[in-house]
């Protein structure tokens, strides 16, 4: 097998995922009892460790399987394959500087990248790198594109342009006027997650294409209304994020309606998929079939959450607790940490034809446990929300640490759905990890 170093791409995700887990695990015990590993790694920074990690795990998984759907799978040569394996160095070796960074305390980037910002310029490299990799491939040899060929593109050329914007704010000008500053900041992130959402959709739909094995699915009115009402959201999503910034409330409107819009297409393109499924092609590809049903169900559930919040006065009560921890955890886990692991079911399907990730029990296992266990921790994460806006509500000048003892139950509950959701995550990270390993050993 040629360009092997999008399957190495995909194992690093897998072994992030895992690790991300790991690390939410013990951020969720440090947070509820400050004091443990408090001399060791502190809160501030197991959490940017733990956000880093899992926004990790999306980026090199989702690359891994552009590269190896590209090059393996539609059998298109890539014109700098060189370019590929620099992409992959570079983002090892960037990895371990932000490692680094993080946990000696050397950071001073903002939320979510609040590693050392000098260390975005190879980040930055890698993207364009793949940018290059991937239109001058595409373009020589691919007419008449696919919607998925478009979302993947789309979402290299605004991940470099938006990774930058996220960086503004150290220019002088941006940093000392505070209301432009965080209206480029939150607005750089929301779309900054719209660009690796292209990404991933992409991935989707392209996978519903295979395995139904039919192309249509990627080139109907439908999916390229999706592929323009994903770009829009990229563009003008972030609004609703920026309640605390003054300006007209139709702008936050609009943005709402545009966001919520787009995953009620998204949810009838993966029903009307699913239904349209013969049974056979369902149980060739069981396990990327239920990913992928599933994050159809994690899209409902976000989608409910978010309408709620979109409303003025349960936002007001809501913002700044934990239900808009769950939301972001039921996106990223829920519904994008569901479609890849559907891809890399796939990948993985393609690679090896013998003991097959759907006839492991222990897989099949995980598959329920990561699901069942995920809701009981987004519903923990709810109430908690519910409790503090209701305690805020009650006792508005109370001492933070009495609502801390207060939650006790709560945390306990949280820790431990934390733990379960890793054993699920490793029950299916891990098998993957092996057979993707002994893949590369073999193709020597």
């Amino acid at each position: 097998m040629k360009n092997k170093f999008s399957i190495v791409f995909i194992i690093l995700g897998l072994c992030a995922l895992t690790f991300g887990a790991l690390i939410g695990v013990f951020s969720s015990i440090v947070y509820a009892y400050p004091n443990f590993l408090k001399d060791i790694v502190p809160f501030n920074q197991l959490r940017p460790m733990h956000t880093t990690t899992v926004f990790s795990w999306l980026i090199l998984t989702a690359t891994g399987g552009l590269y190896f759907y590209i090059s393996t799978i539609e059998k298109i040569k890539l014109i700098f394959p060189v370019l590929g394996k620099l992409h992959l160095g570079i983002f090892i070796l960037t990895g371990v500087g932000i490692y680094y960074s993080l946990y000696s305390g050397k950071m001073g980037g903002r939320e979510y990248l609040e590693y050392f910002p000098l260390l975005t310029i190879p980040i930055l490299l890698g993207w364009m790198l793949f940018g290059v990799n991937y239109f001058t491939s595409m373009l020589k040899q691919v007419k008449n594109w696919p919607v998925y060929y478009w979302m993947w593109g789309t979402g290299i050329v605004f991940m470099c342009y938006h990774l930058s914007e996220a960086h503004f704010w150290i220019l002088t000008e941006i940093r000392s006027d505070f209301i432009k500053d965080i209206s480029i900041q939150w607005k750089s992130y929301g779309s900054f997650v719209g660009s690796w959402n292209l990404l991933i959709y992409g991935t989707a739909i392209y996978l519903m294409a295979k395995i139904k094995g039919d192309d249509s699915v990627g080139r109907g009115k439908i999916a390229f209304f999706f592929y323009f009402l994903g770009l829009t959201n990229l563009m003008f999503g972030w609004a609703h994020h920026t309640y605390i910034i003054p300006t007209v409330p139709w702008i936050r409107y609009v943005a709402y309606g545009v966001s919520m819009t787009e995953w009620i297409i998204f949810i009838h393109i993966i029903y009307h998929w699913g239904k349209s499924l013969s049974a056979e092609k369902k149980k060739v590809n069981l396990l990327a079939y239920r990913f992928l049903m599933a994050s159809e169900i994690w899209v409902f559930l976000n989608l409910t959450l978010a309408l709620l919040m979109s409303i003025p006065t349960l936002n007001f009560f809501m913002h700044g607790t934990h239900i808009t921890v769950a939301h972001s955890m039921g996106t990223t886990i829920g519904i994008n940490t569901s479609i890849l692991l559907a891809s890399v079911s796939f990948i993985v399907s393609k690679l090896i034809k013998v003991n097959r990730l759907e006839d492991s029990k222990l897989v099949t296992v995980g598959f329920y446990i990561f699901n069942w266990s995920l809701l009981v921790f987004w519903l923990v994460l709810i109430s908690g929300g519910i409790y503090k806006a209701l305690w805020m509500n009650e006792f508005p000048k109370g001492a933070f640490g009495t609502l801390q003892e207060s939650s006790s139950t709560i945390f306990m509950a949280f820790i431990i759905a934390g733990c379960i959701l890793f054993s699920g995550l490793s029950m299916l990270t891990i098998p993957m990890i092996k057979r993707l390993i002994s893949n590369l050993i073999t193709q020597r």
